[in-house]
């Protein structure tokens, strides 16, 4: 008789234990439980920590609430300009409500996954190539919403954040941007430098109408330039030749030829034959005028 109920205490005992072992349910900091009776969904959802479920009646499922990043494989993409580009992304999703993310679809990683790679073909195929390359931002927000909006509420899902990881673009396009870039930067050098020769030439035109009301001051200037090519040492010194000179000069060479074809004058085939050195056009009229001056004051 004791032999028999030893054996049915421990039975008793295995068969609490099985149930125990059966019950008995952990669930972890960053997930949740949820619980299916009999197929149906509880609507209590089990927090971390320690729960009891009914044994074969009860089932629990442990759903992940941790940040999610999958990566979107490359996309051969055909932007708004007409330029075909290879184009990846990464995802960045977490679970908001584990009964949707359960129930409403099934492995909603791979549907995720589905979902970036036709929102990447349609948000990239509405932009054109300068927009995806400068307004990096602007693609990211568009690809969120696209991505956002068949998972939230439906799925139970919120995604955190989308970018754009890499742009592959073809050889022939590299060099062409590249040779665009280059052609920019000499534009705006060319700019910059006819920017800065009209800005001297103010300051020369002011520079010129100062010193044009202080007679000495060309004078100065023409010694200070002097002085500034001899300081290098110079075996041949240069000497500036003012402009107002050359003007007397041909002044002069007007007025000679003026009295040479005046009537009375010598005829064009009546020269004189020159006596001592053959002096040019300019040296002649000087000469000339000299003259002419000498006969005015012996009358």
């Amino acid at each position: 008789m004791g032999a028999a109920v030893a054996i049915a205490l421990v039975i008793v005992v295995v068969l609490v234990v099985l149930v125990l072992s059966l019950s008995i349910r952990l669930v972890q900091q960053y997930q949740r439980g949820v619980v299916f009776r009999f197929g149906r969904v509880l609507e209590r959802i089990r927090q971390p920590g320690f729960h009891l479920i009914i044994p074969v009646a009860d089932r629990m499922v442990r759903v992940s609430m941790q940040t999610t990043v999958i990566g979107v494989p490359a996309q051969g993409v055909i932007t708004r300009d007409n330029v075909t580009l290879t184009v990846d992304a990464v995802v960045y999703y977490r679970v908001v409500d584990p009964v949707k993310a359960l129930v409403n679809v099934r492995d909603y990683p791979s549907a995720v996954l589905q979902v970036a790679q036709t929102a990447l073909r349609s948000v990239i195929g509405k932009a054109d190539l300068d927009t995806l390359l400068r307004d990096r931002d602007r693609i990211n927000a568009e690809l969120k919403a696209v991505i956002d909006a068949p998972t939230e509420k439906p799925w139970g899902l919120l995604i955190e954040r989308v970018e754009v990881k890499d742009v592959s673009l073809p050889e022939g396009m590299k060099r062409s941007m590249s040779r665009q870039a280059e052609a920019e930067r000499e534009r705006r050098a060319r700019v910059i430098a006819a920017d800065g020769e009209f800005q001297a030439s103010r300051r020369l035109a002011d520079a010129s109408r100062a010193m044009a009301n202080t007679p000495g001051a060309y004078q100065l200037r023409l010694l200070q330039t002097v002085v500034d090519v001899a300081a290098e040492k110079n075996s041949t010194l240069v000497m500036p030749f003012p402009v107002e000179l050359l003007k007397f000069f041909q002044e002069f060479a007007g007025r000679g030829r003026a009295q040479a074809t005046a009537p009375g004058g010598p005829g064009p085939t009546e020269q004189a034959t020159p006596v001592g050195p053959v002096l040019g056009p300019v040296t002649e009229s000087v000469a000339a005028a000299a003259e002419g001056d000498g006969r005015r004051q012996q009358r």
